[in-house]
């Protein structure tokens, strides 16, 4: 897709001198985050979930990193990381966890890896930057997805094994992708073929770099996730063998 038919939602890519100065302030954006701050803050026992949960969902949509990701890929991995990896435990466990959104973890595991990777392939990516829908889409449905893998995950009634595997699985897939992200011979991403240069990067080495953050930093809270998981279920065996 020629790089004029993009309608990237964030604007156009930034240079360094720039960046510092293309906060998102797009009133229906600022609207959906207030409302959902609305439905979140009424839970008073979860405030600080869903406190920490926006902050990070300003952080991707209103800081500079909206605009810097319009120009690196590299930018846009570390977006969809804080997404499903930082943002959607936080807003999972500000829910409450509730069990119609902790059922069918299968589902969850599924339709997660699906969108991460269907997202992340070079068509459906341009068709996410050719207009303000198809971005979205894509955000809404990888933050959806995510949200409903951690509340299984992290519910009390999924089997301690279960969850496991679930995070496991899904850190196991993201890193497949970012392994063939960072080991590809060629820049995959057209959208970002002209808008790395500003930034001291080529093509390659920014999707080389885009891999490394999903590979590494993406993994440390599904490890920290798993090892809750573990110590929860060893609290409970140590105080079941407590005398009477």
């Amino acid at each position: 897709m020629p790089q004029t038919l993009y309608d990237i939602y964030c604007g156009p890519a930034p240079d360094a001198a720039s960046l510092a100065w293309r906060w998102n302030l797009d009133p229906v954006l600022l609207a959906a985050l207030a409302v959902l701050a609305f439905v979140l803050l009424r839970n008073g026992n979860r405030r600080t979930f869903a406190v920490l949960g926006l902050v990070v969902l300003a952080v991707a949509f209103v800081s500079p990193l909206c605009a810097l990701a319009s120009a690196l890929f590299s930018a846009r991995v570390l977006h969809h990381v804080l997404l499903v990896a930082v943002a959607a435990p936080f807003l999972a466990l500000a829910l409450g966890r509730p069990a119609w959104l902790a059922r069918a973890p299968q589902a969850a595991f599924a339709a997660h890896t699906l969108l991460f990777w269907l997202w992340h392939s070079p068509a459906a990516y341009a068709f996410a930057l050719s207009s303000h829908a198809a971005y979205w889409l894509m955000q809404l449905s990888l933050l959806v997805s995510a949200v409903w893998i951690w509340a299984a995950a992290l519910s009390p009634r999924t089997p301690t094994g279960n969850a496991c595997a679930l995070l496991f699985g899904t850190m196991l897939q993201m890193g497949m992708l970012a392994a063939l992200l960072t080991f590809s011979r060629e820049p995959l991403y057209d959208a970002h073929l002209a808008t790395t240069a500003a930034f001291g990067l080529t093509p390659l080495e920014d999707q080389q770099l885009a891999g490394v953050l999903m590979w590494v930093p993406a993994a440390g809270p599904y490890l920290l996730a798993v090892l809750w998981r573990i110590r929860a279920i060893l609290m409970e065996r140590s105080l079941d063998r407590l005398p009477p």
